[in-house]
């Protein structure tokens, strides 16, 4: 591969945690954050700062044990298409796949010493068990014996985890409660979001999936059928937050926006159009990113402001 060899060890690492994917993680526990001190009343500087802590260890343990996990899928996809993907982790030679593996599992570790601390530090005696699901539930979807985005379900499992567990997990440490009033009020809209994001993803890998014996929803029902249900969850989420009166309206509004420009490049993006895939991506993630972190500011204004 190309540029590959010229690249450093720092560069290489920063390459293998992809830091364009970073906001699919912090905006929702960004979100849980703003909803956890609207509902107290208050920002915890604690919880705030091991929210940003524990999620970048967090995205470490996701985005390299999925690599690690998806080595063999990974280099079929090079095999098959030489020059038309981005560079893989592992079949391009970026980093040994036994990197990956013992810097993903210290991420977790990691992930769950300091959830265990400042659990006892602030409080929060329920902040490890959530953490521990969250990180269980990225085990679900990648790893073996369950391994759940090679047999089906994944994109659900993603879902949950990004749309409803990180939320909550991020909520609670800012509040103590787990499931505060406002958190499940915009939960539905957020879920349909994270869901329109998780079909996405499996375009850009439709025919390597298939061949690797993956089953995604795209292998199964195919690029456009997968690209309709992207674009009707998109809105679905933006009508679940309109629903909800004028701080909804306000946030479904960039959802609107970039929904509309994500839905005039669906039609370019079928199957192998991989840089095509890529901008239809790009316009759906700024949907859901842009409509979530704007209704986490309206919430946290709403409520300190006395608007609600």
């Amino acid at each position: 591969m190309v540029g590959v060899e010229s690249m450093g060890s720092a560069r290489r690492w920063w390459y293998a945690l992809k830091p364009a994917s970073w906001p699919k993680v912090f905006v929702p526990a960004l979100f849980g954050q703003a909803v956890g001190a609207a509902s107290a009343g208050r920002w915890s500087a604690g919880a705030l700062a091991w929210g940003v802590l524990w999620t970048a260890l967090d995205i470490t343990f996701i985005v390299l044990l999925n690599d690690w996990a998806d080595r063999e899928v990974d280099a079929l996809k090079r095999r098959m298409f030489p020059r038309g993907c981005s560079p893989k982790t592992i079949p391009d030679g970026i980093l040994p796949a036994r990197a990956l593996l013992l810097a993903g599992l210290g991420a977790g570790v990691g992930a769950l010493v300091l959830a265990g601390a400042a659990g006892a530090v602030l409080a929060r005696p329920l902040l490890l068990p959530l953490a521990a699901l969250s990180l269980f539930i990225f085990a679900a979807y990648t790893l073996p014996p369950l391994r759940l985005n090679y047999r089906g379900g994944g994109e659900l499992l993603e879902m949950v985890g990004v749309g409803g567990v990180l939320p909550v997990l991020h909520a609670y440490a800012q509040c103590g409660q787990w499931a505060p009033g406002t958190l499940r009020t915009w939960a539905p809209g957020l879920l349909a979001l994270c869901l329109a994001s998780a079909l996405a993803s499996g375009l850009s890998d439709e025919e390597s999936d298939r061949a690797g014996g993956k089953r995604t929803f795209t292998t199964w029902l195919g690029n456009s059928a997968v690209r309709r249900a992207s674009d009707g969850l998109l809105s679905m989420g933006a009508v679940f937050w309109i629903s909800r009166g004028t701080l909804g309206f306000l946030a479904a509004l960039p959802v609107l926006f970039f929904g509309v420009r994500a839905w005039r490049k669906s039609p370019e993006a079928v199957t192998n159009a991989f840089a095509a895939q890529g901008a239809y991506k790009l316009e759906l993630h700024r949907a859901i990113w842009w409509g979530t972190l704007v209704l986490s500011a309206l919430v946290l204004m709403g409520r300190w402001g006395g608007a609600r």
